[in-house]
């Protein structure tokens, strides 16, 4: 799977949140649940979802979308309480 994200949003997101977008690569991908992120008009499709890391065992946010033949990381931040809880429900009735 190939990963991509901008530097510069990468660098704000390790000071921001402790993380770097490279980290998307190590998530369980097949772990993976969310939809669409209809919120507003990015100006392309976004995805925002949970997927766990399994070196933490943790459970993370992620937003990305498709560029060509590469996933690109927009967004990546340790899940709260809150998203624990719904990601746990709705894997259990998928």
């Amino acid at each position: 799977m190939n990963i991509t994200y901008d530097p510069q949003k990468d660098l704000r997101n390790q000071t921001e949140r402790g993380i770097s977008l490279s980290e998307a690569a190590n998530q369980d991908w097949d772990s993976w649940l969310g939809a669409e992120d209809v919120r507003r008009d990015y100006g392309e499709v976004h995805y925002r979802g949970y997927a766990i890391m399994p070196a933490e065992n943790r459970l993370y946010c992620v937003v990305h979308t498709y560029r060509e033949d590469a996933i690109r990381i927009i967004s990546l931040r340790k899940a709260n309480s809150r998203e624990v809880v719904l990601y746990e429900a709705t894997k259990q009735t998928t």
